[in-house]
């Protein structure tokens, strides 16, 4: 029976020894809790460092057996792999870009990379010493980039999703990394692939598609024939396990003690890991300004700030919590009288009942980092404040903010805002308080971690059966051979060939992409069947056409059908159009060509042609946009059509196409056979235009009216070669 595997660097239990031997015990997080319903489920398996060095065998074997019996299995890392791997290359290198802190923290060492490598393969060798063929794998966060990749090439039909726990930066950040290259070749092994935002997805988007030879429509990638579908999958939490807790009488009680503390006192509630991407500093810059601004709420308000240790023995993190140290010793000393002290501070973890309680008793909650993925406390003080109560403080840099819009949104690094945000908390009316919570409350619960594990997994599945549906129309051996069996068996053919991006891979110069003798070979030999009649259908000018084909026995097309050659005949061009608008589309288009190098305009009979191929990525299709903008609208009344080709814009008139060049040739002689091979939008229409029983063949996208499709012009060329070879042209 197919079964989830899910891999993530640590593994939803704490593992720790003592003189008795090895203990489990759950893990508190967020994952641990919503994934808990998969891995604990069936023959499903949750594998992951189990989060300190077993060296012994017979103590590997023993741990082993242990988290087996509750669906877990680990992955044992060296003193040295912990090292380079996770402290080295995880959190000097990735940690720091992605939070975009590269210039401050990042630090790029070969060894910690080669380490980082090492780490995700053992991990892959984990994940298929107990994969088997139709199960789900689902890959987590920052630590394993390289392991979607690696499991595809070892079992390319398994179905893999991966999530990004945290932002994914700009191109212009993550460019920085010198193996940027290799870690998304590695992230697009996946099938799906998930962030907590629509900006992390943006991000990935401009990076991939400037990186990597892949294209991208919409959210969904092509690369080589697979389709990967990029998505945002905001996290949620166990909201019940939050609300449940708050109503306990253990909770209750606390909360009551906490009250009595701090009496008649507002108390700001403050709970971060030890990082430099929380915004600890400048928030306790802000609240410095509050105090020193608004004498009048001295003694009237607390900040409650806990930090929870992480990493401090890290030369970075150890300066950080020293200078944490020093600013709240400095703000205490300075305002503190003899009953009241401005900030409590605690630098340490508590239970998550004391949470609950300090969650259900604060009057605000202050959320300020400087960038976060999703930052789930947000979430679980306001699944908390079950009186409907309380004001959420929130970073825009926080992937929550995006959800709790009902929040007041700051940004962090103004500290005259968050001072106001805290001002104008502290004095919100209840009624506003209730309307703001009721809504937040809504959020949370009906988008919370069960939501948003079935709406990833449910979104893997479709990737999938969409990708296997898209398998079933390449032109596989198997179809390969049918249409060659139809091909071989009919009497009277009719062969459509577009040129460029068809027979021809496209150039970086319209003007290399010259035919090769082995081309002129092959249309020789088709043509040379007296049962084909073979057309080269093009947008080019028929100045090119005829100079290259010319001489061969086949009809050409071209100017998508304003003028035509056939075989042995004279050219022709279309009679009745137009072109005296030119001048007026001409006069834009060169406009663009100004404010965009790397561009031309190409005039043909009927059609004039803005190139940008050599033009800077993304620059060019800005302004491809731009200009269709432009011109659309000026267009219908002219009698004009646009068309965006490949690394073109390009208008002519309405009355030529492709497909009505190719419907008027189809109906010309009685054919039984009819096969149209075409790359982009032009050829759409003769896709669409033929009869139901032609054979329509997309090349280089699955993205098409086109029955089937072939990766590359060397596919097409295989395939008309295959033609040539299984057929003996018969005497009739």
């Amino acid at each position: 029976m197919p079964k989830v595997i899910i891999v993530s660097n640590r593994l939803p239990v704490k593992v720790s020894k003592d003189e008795s031997g090895y203990q489990l015990s759950p893990s508190e997080g967020g994952l641990a809790t919503g994934l808990g319903s998969i891995y604990k489920k069936d023959d499903n398996l949750w594998i992951g460092w189990p989060g300190l060095e077993v060296d012994n065998e017979d103590e590997q074997k023993q741990v082993s057996q242990q988290l087996q019996e509750i669906s877990l299995c680990p992955v044992f890392l060296t003193q040295d792999e912990i090292n380079r791997f996770y402290e080295g290359f995880s959190n000097e290198v990735l940690w720091p870009v992605f939070h975009y802190y590269a210039s401050t923290y990042a630090h790029y060492h070969r060894a910690n990379w080669e380490a980082y490598k090492r780490v995700n393969q053992k991990f892959c060798d984990m994940v298929l010493a107990n994969a088997e063929p139709g199960d789900t794998i689902w890959v987590h966060d920052y630590q394993l980039l390289l392991l979607p990749d690696l499991i595809r090439k070892a079992m390319p039909d398994v179905a893999v999703g991966f999530f990004l726990h945290i932002p994914f930066p700009s191109h212009e950040m993550f460019r920085l990394i010198p193996w940027r290259k290799e870690l998304l070749e590695g992230i697009i092994g996946a099938d799906l692939i998930g962030f907590h935002t629509f900006d992390d997805v943006r991000h990935f988007l401009s990076a991939v598609t400037r990186i990597l030879p892949v294209h991208a429509s919409a959210n969904i990638l092509t690369c080589g024939e697979r389709s990967i579908v990029i998505e945002s999958f905001p996290m949620g939490i166990d909201d019940k396990k939050y609300d449940q807790l708050a109503r306990s009488a253990s909770v209750r009680e606390e909360s009551e003690h906490i009250c009595e503390t701090f009496k008649e006192q507002k108390l700001i509630l403050s709970i971060d890991r030890l990082d430099y991407s929380k915004g600890i500093l400048q928030r306790l810059q802000a609240f410095e300004l509050l105090l020193e601004t608004h004498p009048e709420l001295h003694r009237k308000i607390s900040l409650y700030m806990i930090v929870v240790p992480s990493r401090d023995q890290v030369p970075q993190y150890k300066e950080l919590r020293d200078h944490i140290d020093r600013r709240v010793g400095n703000i205490n000393a300075r305002y503190r009288n003899i009953d009241w002290s401005p900030i409590q501070y605690f630098y340490q973890s508590f239970p998550i009942e004391t949470l609950s309680a300090l969650y259900s008793t604060a009057d605000v909650c202050l959320v300020t980092p400087m960038r976060d993925g999703m930052n789930l406390v947000s979430k679980e003080y306001v699944a908390s404040r079950v009186q409907n109560d309380g004001i959420l403080i929130l970073s825009e840099m926080a992937g929550a903010s995006k959800e709790l819009i009902d929040a007041i949104i700051v940004n962090p690094n103004n500290t005259h805002e968050v001072r106001d945000a805290i001002v104008t908390a502290i004095n919100m009316p209840v009624e506003e308080q209730r309307r703001r919570m009721i809504q937040m409350r809504y959020n949370v619960s009906k988008f919370n971690i069960g939501h948003w594990v079935k709406i990833f997994m449910d979104r893997l599945n479709e990737a999938k059966q969409y990708q296997r549906s898209m398998q079933t129309r390449h032109v596989s051996s198997a179809t390969k051979q049918s249409i060659i069996n139809r091909y071989i068996k009919t009497k009277k053919r009719l062969i459509f060939l577009d040129y460029d991006g068809t027979l021809v891979d496209f150039k970086p110069n319209a003007d290399m992409a010259l035919p090769d003798g082995q081309l002129y070979h092959l249309l020789k030999l088709l043509a040379a069947d007296q049962q084909n009649d073979v057309v080269l259908i093009s947008g080019r000018k028929h100045e090119n056409m005829d100079e290259w084909f010319g001489d061969l026995p086949v009809m050409i097309v071209a100017e998508h059908g304003a003028w035509s050659k056939p075989e042995d005949g004279d050219w022709q061009r279309i009679t009745g159009l137009s072109n005296n608008w030119k001048q007026d589309i001409y006069q834009i288009m060169e406009t663009y060509v100004d404010r965009t190098p790397g561009t031309l305009i190409e005039e043909k009979t009927f059609s004039l042609v803005w190139h940008y191929r050599t033009a800077p990525r993304g620059l060019g299709e800005l302004r491809a946009n731009e200009l269709m903008n432009t011109l659309k609208y000026m267009l219908a009344d002219k009698g004009l059509q646009l068309l965006p080709g490949n690394k073109v814009v390009e208008v002519k008139n309405m009355e030529i196409s492709k497909g009505k060049a190719s419907l008027s040739l189809s109906q010309m002689k009685n054919y039984d056979f009819i096969i149209a091979f075409g790359d982009d939008t032009t050829d759409e229409d003769m896709f669409k235009t033929l009869p139901e029983s032609a054979v329509t063949i997309k090349v280089g996208s699955n993205l098409s009216a086109a029955k089937f499709y072939l990766r590359n012009p060397a596919e097409v060329r295989t395939l008309l070669n295959d033609f040539i070879e299984q057929h003996e042209p018969q005497e009739y």
